[in-house]
């Protein structure tokens, strides 16, 4: 991962400088940062434990009717870890989430969807597909799978419809493009899909990891840390906190 590659190049800097007082003090830095890193989990797991067992009351009633569509980034790498990810779609629908994206900047995801299309749900079809599919029979909850060149191939063709529209002809006007002729161009072409409510990232940074950024405009943004170390409690806490919060859209 490109977060790990400064710290490595800082620690082979010290290490090659040959100075000791450096380098004793990169091994203090790095064992106060993992003991902090340690007792947070240990927290964490602790207040995950009190909210799943209902010690905490204020997370019994969610209102889900605030988080419409919830989208779930997780870390490529982790998401070929399958029975973590169902694990943790099990618990949404659990929960009462009926509406789930699924991303991660690879598409593993997506190449796996049969088997969670199987368990818990269906998908909607491709725009280009649905006249020649029979429709699925929707479940317990409905999917949308989506990657890294999604985002791209949507964009690129964004870009050149616009272009052909604006600048193809040398006698039409040239606007100053915004985010409105994107948008309008974007729902020409058919990605209309909705922005989620909220996005739940599992990875190691605190980031989207390439999610469509024109679709979450309105979006909460949530890092629950790496999947392998999800909690069932601390969704509960992120979509509770989600609920409770006021946004303002503007004029």
């Amino acid at each position: 991962m490109d977060l790990l590659v400064q710290p490595q190049n800082v620690f082979l800097n010290v290490s090659k400088s040959g100075n000791i007082v450096l380098l004793l003090l990169w091994h203090i830095l790095h064992l106060v940062l993992s003991i902090l890193y340690f007792l947070r989990e240990i927290f964490r797991a602790f207040e995950s434990y009190l909210i799943t067992n209902g010690y905490v009351k204020t997370y019994d009633d969610l209102n889900l009717d605030r988080v419409k569509y919830l989208g779930i980034v997780v870390d490529s790498d982790e998401a070929r870890k399958t029975s973590n990810v169902i694990e943790l779609l099990d618990w949404l629908s659990a929960i009462g989430v009926k509406k789930v994206c699924l991303y991660d900047r690879e598409g593993v995801l997506k190449k796996s969807k049969d088997v969670f299309i199987e368990r818990f749900g269906s998908a909607e079809l491709p725009k280009e597909d649905s006249k020649n599919a029979p429709l699925l029979s929707k479940k317990q909850m409905e999917f949308e799978f989506v990657s890294l060149i999604d985002g791209k191939e949507a964009v690129a063709k964004a870009a050149n419809l616009l272009f052909k529209k604006y600048y193809a002809d040398e006698d039409s006007e040239k606007p100053f493009f915004t985010e409105t002729y994107l948008t309008e161009a974007l729902k020409t072409l058919g990605y209309v899909e909705p922005d989620p409510d909220l996005l739940l990232i599992y990875g190691p940074a605190r980031c989207h990891l390439g999610f469509p950024a024109w679709r979450l405009r309105y979006t909460e943004m949530v890092h629950m840390g790496p999947l392998k170390r999800k909690k069932y409690g601390l969704i509960l806490k992120a979509i509770h906190r989600f609920t409770r919060v006021k946004q303002n859209y503007g004029a």
